[in-house]
């Protein structure tokens, strides 16, 4: 699989005297990344299983899923082009592997085969086979089974947290009103359900010190966004990325 990417660098424009180089303070050009970190663009294409082959079975914890068709339509019927089309984040569990082994134990994927499932935007390596695309990626790249299509109805995997958005705030502490697009982001919410926890290093589940109706404060630029049928902000991320409860 080939990739492209792209990154940010710093630019200083040096200028030159007998004394040797300085760093001229009138010419000086500098060019840096923002505050936030820009995602890189990575261009992936798909790894085409020729039809000889007849099945693909998925090594150590890796499960292989089958990708959900994109949505072709607004909810107002709008017909979408091919380039606006949302990316598919779910799918169905067609394969899975044998597991890991953790110390003396063998762990196998707790995942079963036919679960339709939510998994991490970037996550896997996308394959085309028997006419369908798939993606192959680690268990622990699965956000939670989802059998509605309801984000609410969500059952979180390993250590992650589904969290109900807070509402922002639509004005000022001054009493202007915000804009969408000026309102600032969130980052509290009510926990909606949690994992059954991470494994330790013996292959025993540890729950989560967090618990379902919290309300909680959040690492604001953590985990994945979704919306709700109703409209519904939601949050799914790891329980590491919980900072506080309040109460």
């Amino acid at each position: 699989m080939s990739s492209v990417q792209l990154s940010g660098a710093g630019v200083t424009a040096v200028a030159f005297t007998n004394n040797g180089p300085r760093l001229s303070p009138t010419s000086a050009l500098r060019v840096s990344p923002s505050r936030r970190s820009f995602r890189s663009l990575v261009v992936k294409a798909a790894t085409v299983v020729t039809p000889k082959y007849t099945s693909l079975k998925p090594l150590g914890d890796r499960v292989l899923v089958k990708l959900s068709a994109a949505e072709e339509k607004t909810i107002g019927g709008i017909l979408l082009p091919s380039s606006a089309q949302t990316k598919p984040q779910g799918g169905e569990i067609v394969a899975v592997g044998a597991g890991r082994t953790i110390g003396d134990k063998k762990v196998e994927v707790s995942i079963p085969t036919g679960s339709q499932v939510v998994y991490s935007k970037y996550a896997g390596t996308e394959v085309e086979f028997d006419g369908s695309k798939h993606l192959i990626m680690k268990e622990d790249d699965i956000i939670g089974i989802l059998e509605t299509d309801d984000v609410k109805d969500m059952k979180p995997l390993n250590d992650r947290v589904l969290i109900k958005v807070a509402e922002a705030s639509d004005k000022t502490a001054g009493g202007l009103i915000l804009t969408e697009t000026t309102k600032e982001k969130p980052s509290i919410g009510t926990v909606v359900a949690v994992g059954p926890g991470p494994l330790d290093e013996e292959g025993k589940r540890q729950p989560l010190s967090v618990s379902a109706g919290s309300t909680v404060m959040y690492s604001k630029y953590a985990g994945g966004e979704f919306k709700g049928a109703d409209g519904t902000n939601y949050i799914v991320l790891k329980a590491s990325d919980v900072m506080a409860e309040l109460s």
